[in-house]
């Protein structure tokens, strides 16, 4: 009795392991304004309802291996967990950093905006899309699917298996370029916007030399793109979960 306690307790620290490891870092969770202990019960609120699905195929898993090789599971369950979380934050990651280069072609980089899912100041753009990106995650209860890909991660990457470094890497390359191509597809007309209207107004200025046109164009620059924002923004934040739910789906 006190053999299969032990293995019981094992594999679920085992599954917490991962699912902790993948919580830690992936999007709607990670925000440092929730606080560390809230995110540690999650993690093993999380691990201890999927551990009645899980607890069999990761019992078979640790059944006959030593003490040692016990370290090197919980190592790479840990580094598993990071790597699905890794992997589905690269998609937040992108649209923030394309967000700043709208915002930079706007005229609105300038301005300091409140952090909301990050430590740092990111410009209002940025903040509001973003904060809209996590809310509309839990809306259409995506977390759910979340944890769906945990318990699929377990067929996928079975207990017991090393995380083999060189396909790891090659997953997450090839998921920064799926994201960023998303991300470019998003801000593309913020930029093709940004670039034609500050080339007519350098023409402008150039025919124009006395009267500062880009001065006084700016506050129609700034206009025209947050118009634009207006008008799109819905579809663009629904392309960009559209594509995040299809990844939660089959990745």
């Amino acid at each position: 009795m006190s053999e299969i306690t032990s293995e019981t307790l094992l594999g679920v620290f085992l599954i917490v392991c991962r699912v902790g490891g993948c919580l830690m870092i992936v999007p709607g969770f990670s925000s440092y304004r929730i606080p560390v202990q809230v995110r540690l019960f999650i993690a093993l609120s999380v691990s201890l309802a999927l551990s009645p699905v899980l607890l069999e195929p990761v019992r078979a898993g640790i059944a006959s291996q030593a003490p040692a090789q016990m370290l090197v599971s919980i190592g790479s369950e840990l580094l598993t967990g990071l790597l699905i979380g890794l992997l589905g934050r690269v998609y937040f990651l992108a649209l923030q950093t394309l967000l700043g280069a709208v915002a930079m072609a706007l005229g609105l980089g300038g301005m300091p905006g409140t952090p909301i899912d990050e430590s740092e100041p990111l410009p209002p753009i940025s903040s509001f899309i973003m904060m809209v990106a996590t809310a509309v995650l839990f809306l259409s209860d995506l977390h759910w699917e979340i944890f769906r890909g945990l318990i699929a991660s377990y067929s996928r990457l079975p207990m017991g298996e090393l995380l083999v470094t060189r396909i790891s890497l090659t997953q997450l390359v090839d998921q920064i370029g799926i994201a960023f191509v998303l991300a470019l597809r998003i801000s593309s007309p913020f930029i093709l916007y940004s670039v034609v209207v500050n080339l007519a107004v350098g023409l402008t200025n150039k025919l124009t030399p006395q009267i500062p046109v880009y001065f006084l164009a700016t506050p129609f620059v700034m206009l025209g793109g947050l118009l634009i924002m207006y008008f799109a923004a819905s579809d663009y934040v629904l392309l960009f979960m559209e594509a995040f739910s299809t990844w939660l789906r089959d990745g």
